[in-house]
């Protein structure tokens, strides 16, 4: 009972988006860091080696699909921060914008079932568990194709 997986399109949430809102957010550049998604949770003491372990990552707001060459919103509940902006600005902005891309239209509810598969390209999709009794049997396991590089590597999604 419970623990269905929301996955959201972050490419038909780009699509979506006005085109003012597309032309400000093109080249910002967002801190996505482990640290700050589990301290909105309340998980606040950290080693120094933890620290250091999960420093941000700097990840393209938009990004562009290395293969098809598709724009789409980059946002996790990593997501923290954007270089240039004072703190409040920016998280109001990546609050925005995920209300945005989690809006109905854009999300697709898997309702688990005994030997399901389902795949998904993280880099144009985010996702997310639900609630679910913790005391039921649940085994669920991962697999990860490893990506190439960081998109601040890549080219500007332009």
């Amino acid at each position: 009972k419970g623990g269905n997986t929301e996955f959201a399109d972050m490419r038909a949430a780009y699509d979506a988006l006005d085109d003012e809102t597309k032309a400000e957010i093109v080249d910002m550049i967002c801190e996505h860091s482990l640290m700050y998604s589990r301290g909105s949770l309340g998980f606040l003491d950290y080693t120094e080696e933890e620290k250091q372990m999960f420093k941000p990552v700097l990840q393209r707001l938009v990004r562009t699909h290395p293969v098809h060459g598709r724009k789409s919103l980059y946002l996790s509940s990593h997501a923290g921060a954007i270089v240039g902006m004072s703190v409040p600005e920016a998280r109001l902005l990546l609050r925005d914008l995920t209300e945005h891309a989690t809006q109905r239209e854009f999300v697709y509810v898997h309702k688990w079932a005994l030997h399901d598969l389902v795949m998904w390209d993280n880099r144009q999709t985010m996702h997310r568990v639900r609630r679910y009794d913790q005391s039921q049997p649940r085994d669920m396991r991962r697999a990860t194709v490893a990506g190439t590089a960081p998109t601040v590597a890549q080219q500007a999604a332009e």
